[in-house]
């Protein structure tokens, strides 16, 4: 076994509103920020051990279908680097 760190993003789909975005959004403009757009999004980090890169994201992947992300209105990315 080998020890990774999993990056998760969870963004809300695309025309799923946004609130905290939206309200963001506005702050920003009202700062002097042209925005053409903008999303939030939540980032886990994972610690864990497997047998290679592939089984990690896999894990991870599951790990993002079942609790962190509602695939009805999310959308996720997974990333796996090596743990150092």
């Amino acid at each position: 076994m080998s020890a990774y760190t999993a990056t998760v993003t969870v963004r809300l789909k695309q025309g799923v509103l946004d609130p905290e975005a939206e309200t963001t959004k506005r702050a920003l403009e009202r700062l002097g920020f042209e925005l053409s757009g903008l999303r939030s999004a939540d980032r886990f980090e994972v610690d864990l051990d497997a047998t290679d890169e592939d089984a990690a994201r896999e894990r991870a992947g599951e790990m993002a279908e079942r609790l962190l992300a509602n695939p009805t209105i999310h959308d996720y990315d997974v990333e796996v680097a090596p743990r150092e």
